[in-house]
């Protein structure tokens, strides 16, 4: 533990419910087409890489897929709330688990890649988060990001999660460039979810923060398919203009 006053919590993020959130990350289209990229996009633009650190790790969904789909990588993961990293712990074995804050990561040029994805959106100051991974990767290592894009599909759904922001391309682009990275490819992804998930969040329903944690066999199987494709797109070096969600691979320079 690096940060044990923020160990469980600070008032400032949304009280997750992990056990919800850690049954989808194993089977939900959306994380699971994710982690598939995530780990698509390790492989093919630092291939040499043999350390991983991610940054809020959260109930460890992503760091348990890498883990596995990446077993070459050593993988360090961390988060500042210890219920999350109860579950990721348990979840990714092969792991390193910490405790830490992301402003104030206890590392100097230690790894070869380090990823937050889907976190920096709830951080006050996502810049010095960004410096902060920067300087946890050694010179000509890699940072990879994915955040939520299009702040005009901002939804109670953003407010309940405690977003701070939904990005768009520039917008990541100049804070990664701002710290001193070099964006190497940038991407949309999830373009089949943006009338989905802007339509949806605009039904008049009560509210209910899991509704999206729960689809039909079909539907996912369909959509899980669909975004298959999207990523073999990805793969031959086309970069999607939309999408519910933006991947950034930048570089620390040499």
């Amino acid at each position: 533990m690096f940060a044990s006053p923020l160990a469980e919590g600070d008032g400032s993020d949304a009280d997750y419910h992990f056990d919800a959130l850690a049954a989808a990350e194993s089977k939900h289209f959306w994380f699971v087409r994710r982690a598939a990229l995530l780990s698509w996009a390790i492989r093919k633009y630092f291939p040499s890489a043999r350390t991983l650190l991610e940054v809020g790790c959260g109930p460890g969904g992503v760091a348990s897929a890498l883990s596995e789909a990446l077993p070459s990588l050593q993988m360090t993961a961390g988060d500042s709330r210890l219920d999350g990293l109860r579950h990721a712990r348990r979840r990714a074995p092969r792991v390193e688990i910490l405790q830490f804050d992301a402003y104030a990561l206890p590392f100097d040029s230690e790894f070869d890649v380090a990823g937050a994805f889907d976190v920096i959106e709830h951080l006050d100051d996502d810049v010095a988060a960004l410096a902060a991974m920067r300087e946890s990767v050694r010179p000509g290592g890699g940072i990879v990001i994915a955040v939520p894009q299009h702040p005009w599909l901002w939804s109670e759904v953003d407010v309940f999660t405690h977003h701070r922001r939904r990005y768009t391309r520039s917008v990541l682009r100049e804070k990664l460039i701002s710290v001193g990275l070099e964006v190497m490819r940038m991407t949309s992804f999830v373009a089949v979810g943006v009338p989905i998930l802007w339509i949806s969040r605009r039904l008049p329903q009560k509210f209910d923060p899991e509704r999206e944690l729960r689809i039909s066999p079909s539907a996912n199987a369909v959509l899980g398919w669909l975004l298959r494709l999207e990523h073999q797109m990805i793969a031959t070096g086309l970069s999607l203009p939309v999408g519910t969600s933006l991947l950034a691979i930048a570089k620390r320079p040499a």
